[in-house]
C-alpha cells in the first residue's frame, strides 16, 4: 500500500508492492483479479464490442460514473482497470476509512492538478457508506472537472447518492453474473498459472458447475469455494489434488444445492410450490420455498410464479393476493437476498390460505380459442369509435350507450361479436368474495334479460 502524504493527511493509495507479486500469499479471488477488458468476464451489455463502458475506457475518456451492483460482480475490478490504463492520476478512497478532512485535502491537491492539466481519478468503493456531508465535499470539484469520480455500490444510488452528485454521473448498471460466465471463471482459475495451474487438480465438470450456480452471480463467492473446496480435496502419493463431491458437499455445507437452475430438478420444485399453495398447504409450500432459495434460485424468478398464482389460482376470489404478489416482487427487486425470504414467505403463506378460484383462467382460455377462431369478427358498430366524419356517416358509434348516464349505471347494448351473442366465459365460484360477484353477475344479467 502506497500512502499519499499531503500536510498532516494520509490517504491510502493502491500500488503493486513486493508482497503483492507474492501471489501464492493472497486468496484466489485476489490473484486471478483480471487485469484487462480481455480478462474480464461477464457484463457484455457494457463491456462488449462497441457498448459504451468499454469505448470509453479503452479511449481513456472516462467521465464521473457509478457502478451499481450486487457483489462480486467486477466494479471494483472495472475501477483497477480503468486505473491500469488511464494516464490521470489514479487514488483508491475508502468510504470506511476516510473522512471529510481526508476528502477535501485530496480534493485541493486535485484541483492543483487540474491547474497542471493532469487529471485525477478518485475511486471510492461503498460510497452508499459516506453520508450526505461527506458526499456533499465532492460535488463542487466534481462540477467544476477538478475530479472524475468512480464509485462502487451494491445499494440502489437512487436512495444512498447525494441526488445532486448522483445527477453529475453516469450510472453503470452492472448484473450477476450468469453461471456460464462463472464456469469460465472457474476453468480459468484451474489453468492459470495465478490460480492453480501450477498443480494438477481433478474436479470434475459437474462440479464446477455446482460451484458456479451455489456462488449465484458472485464471482468472489465462487472463486473461494473453488479454493475451500481445492484446499480441502484429498491428496495422492503423487501430489495431485482430487476434488470429491463428498469435499464439495462438506464445503457448501448444503446438498439441498445440487441441481441445476435450469434442469429437471428445477420445474419440479417450481411445479411442487405452485401446487402446494393450489393444495392450501402452507407448510408445504415454505418448505418448497426455501428449497428453491436455498439452492440459490433467483427470489424474482419465484416472485413472478407467485404473482402469475396469485390470479390464476386465486383471482377474485380475494383480490388482495395479487397485491401482495406483487408487493413481494418489488421487496425481492429492492433488497434481494437474504433479507427478501422473509417477504416472499410472507406471499407464499397468503396464497395458501388464500380461498381459490380458476373462473378467470377458464375464462380467458375459453375466450382465447374463440378468439383465434373468429379473428376476423366485426367489433359491433354501436361500440365502434367514430373519430371522423366518414365514420359517422357510417354508423359508427352510432346508438352508443352511455352507462354512466343511466340511473342503474347498465345498458342492454351488444358488446360480443354477433356469432357469439350468449358466450358466456367467466363463471364464478361460490370462494371467497368471488361469491359476492357472483351474485352481482347474476343480477346485472337479469336485468339485462329484462331490458
Amino acid at each position: 500500500m502506497e500512502y499519499l502524504i499531503l500536510g498532516d493527511i494520509i490517504i491510502a493509495m493502491e500500488q503493486k508492492s513486493l508482497f503483492e507479486e507474492d501471489y501464492k500469499n493472497q486468496p484466489l479471488a485476489s490473484r486471478l483479479r483480471p487485469q484487462t477488458l480481455e480478462e474480464f468476464v461477464g457484463q457484455e451489455h457494457l463491456l462488449g464490442e462497441g457498448k459504451i463502458l468499454r469505448k470509453l475506457i479503452e479511449s481513456d475518456n472516462i467521465s464521473s460514473i457509478i457502478f451499481w451492483g450486487p457483489p462480486g460482480v467486477g466494479k471494483t475490478t472495472l475501477a483497477r482497470i480503468i486505473a491500469n490504463r488511464t494516464n490521470s492520476e489514479f487514488i483508491n478512497f475508502s468510504a470506511v476509512n476516510n473522512g471529510i478532512k481526508d476528502i477535501r485535502v485530496v480534493m485541493n491537491q486535485a484541483e492543483e492538478n487540474r491547474k497542471f492539466g493532469a487529471k485525477t481519478i478518485v475511486f471510492v468503493d461503498e460510497i452508499h457508506r459516506f453520508n450526505k456531508a461527506q458526499q456533499d465535499a465532492f460535488l463542487p470539484f466534481v462540477e467544476k472537472g477538478s475530479i472524475i469520480l468512480i464509485g462502487a455500490t451494491t445499494e440502489n444510488p437512487s436512495f444512498e447518492v447525494n441526488s445532486a452528485l448522483l445527477s453529475r454521473c453516469k450510472v453503470f448498471v452492472l448484473q450477476g453474473l450468469k453461471s456460464e460466465n462463472l464456469f469460465k471463471l472457474l476453468n480459468r482459475a484451474i489453468t492459470d498459472k495465478r490460480g492453480f495451474g501450477e498443480q494438477t487438480i481433478s474436479i470434475d465438470e459437474e462440479s464446477l458447475k455446482i460451484i458456479a450456480e451455489f456462488a449465484n452471480g458472485d464471482a468472489r463467492m465462487a472463486l473461494s469455494t473453488l479454493e475451500m473446496v481445492i484446499l480441502n480435496g484429498d491428496v495422492d502419493k503423487n501430489g495431485n489434488i482430487i476434488v470429491t463431491k463428498d469435499t464439495l458437499e462438506q464445503c457448501i455445507s448444503k446438498k439441498s444445492l445440487l441441481y441445476d437452475k435450469n434442469g429437471e430438478e428445477h420445474y419440479n420444485i417450481i411445479s411442487a410450490l405452485h401446487k402446494s399453495m393450489r393444495n392450501s398447504d402452507p407448510d408445504a409450500a415454505v418448505y418448497w420455498l426455501a428449497r428453491m432459495l436455498e439452492a440459490g434460485e433467483d427470489p424474482l424468478y419465484i416472485a413472478r410464479r407467485v404473482v402469475r398464482f396469485a390470479s390464476e389460482d386465486i383471482g377474485l376470489a380475494d383480490p388482495h393476493a395479487l397485491e401482495i404478489a406483487v408487493a413481494a416482487y418489488h421487496a425481492c427487486h429492492f433488497i434481494g437476498m437474504p433479507e427478501c425470504s422473509v417477504n416472499l414467505t410472507e406471499a407464499v403463506i397468503y396464497m395458501a390460505m388464500a380461498p381459490k378460484s380458476n373462473a378467470m383462467e377458464i375464462a380467458y382460455n375459453i375466450a382465447k380459442s374463440d378468439a383465434i377462431k373468429n379473428l376476423a369478427e366485426p367489433v359491433p358498430l354501436v361500440i365502434r369509435n367514430a373519430p371522423t366524419k366518414l365514420m359517422k356517416e357510417l354508423n359508427y358509434g352510432r346508438g352508443y350507450q352511455y352507462a354512466h348516464d343511466t340511473e342503474s349505471k347498465l345498458t342492454n347494448m351488444q358488446c360480443l361479436p354477433d356469432s357469439l351473442v350468449g358466450t358466456e366465459y367467466y363463471k364464478p365460484t361460490e370462494q371467497g368474495l368471488e361469491a359476492k360477484y357472483k351474485t352481482k353477475l347474476e343480477q346485472i344479467k337479469e336485468w339485462k334479460r329484462n331490458h
